[in-house]
């Protein structure tokens, strides 16, 4: 199968991936337990300019998985236009929160974890990779963040 389209520039992606971080509301969140065994659930985030953030009950196996590994895959976006993203995470419980972070998640959705369930918890996930490609003549310049470090 052939793809006519022309790749876009780094520059471009870069722009246009920072955009659904500030606007998209989901993201699809891919965990593993300590035998393996993955997880894949969609989460509302919030992005604060440098890391992602979501909340979920520390009790399911997203939770569980982040707590205990630190590590995540994040998807944005749909698979002709996506914004894949590797990090590491670390885990809040409601009343450690920085400041400004549980007001700004709850303004976004209209949903307050901090009010919900006692067992929900923010893990803020810091990345070290994120790729962006919606054509397969963007996959070989994928990459726009390389060891927590913006290439471009």
């Amino acid at each position: 199968m052939t793809h006519p389209e022309s790749p876009r520039s780094l520059a471009l992606r870069k722009r246009q991936a920072l955009h659904r971080l500030d606007h998209d509301q989901d993201v699809w969140v891919a965990t593993a337990d300590g035998d393996g065994v993955p997880c894949l659930v969609p989460l509302y985030f919030w992005w604060d300019g440098h890391a992602v953030w979501i909340a979920t009950r520390g009790t399911n196996p997203t939770g569980v998985n982040l707590s205990r590994s630190g590590l995540a895959r994040l998807s944005f976006g749909h698979t002709r236009d996506v914004v894949l993203m590797a990090g590491t995470a670390t885990d809040f419980a409601r009343d450690g929160l920085p400041a400004g972070v549980g007001d700004a998640f709850a303004a976004k959705f209209g949903w307050d974890p901090r009010e919900d369930h006692p067992s929900y918890r923010y893990f803020r996930i810091v990345p070290e990779l994120i790729q962006a490609w919606g054509t397969v003549a963007e996959m070989a310049d994928r990459t726009l963040m390389r060891d927590g470090r913006w290439l471009l």
